[in-house]
């Protein structure tokens, strides 16, 4: 079985990092969060998550970026190389459903996080290089 990693170079760190890829504007988004995606020359994709104090204590933050983050490291074959991506999990997302917060994070499984984000970065892409 081949094993794959969430290497620090390929996460999105700093300040500057999260701001070039808000200022590039290509954004989608569906029920449980908003991507953001730009290209980059660094020759392998990046991710950037942010989740925000609404979204429910730091427990429910911790669990939403684990399993984003799970899934770019177990899918990373799957997405395209060359690109900086930008995960927001915003108040208004958790909102939607009429759950509070933490009962629809517990209820947040793995597949459900992996197919979001796979389509959502297919829909980035495709939108980004229409730009």
């Amino acid at each position: 079985m081949e094993r794959f990693f969430f290497k620090k170079d390929q996460r999105l760190k700093t300040n500057e990092q999260f701001k070039r890829v808000l200022s590039g504007k290509c954004c989608v988004s569906n029920d449980l969060f908003r991507l953001y995606a730009v290209s980059n020359n660094v020759g392998f994709a990046r991710l950037g998550v942010s989740v925000g104090k609404s979204s429910g204590n730091a427990v429910y933050r911790n669990r939403l970026k684990r399993l984003v983050r799970e899934t770019f490291r177990v899918e990373q074959h799957n997405i395209p190389t060359n690109y900086d991506f930008l995960l927001i999990f915003s108040s208004k997302m958790t909102k939607k459903s009429g759950q509070s917060p933490p009962k629809k994070v517990e209820k947040l499984s793995f597949e459900q996080v992996r197919s979001s984000f796979l389509g959502l970065v297919q829909e980035a892409v495709r939108k980004a290089v229409e730009r």
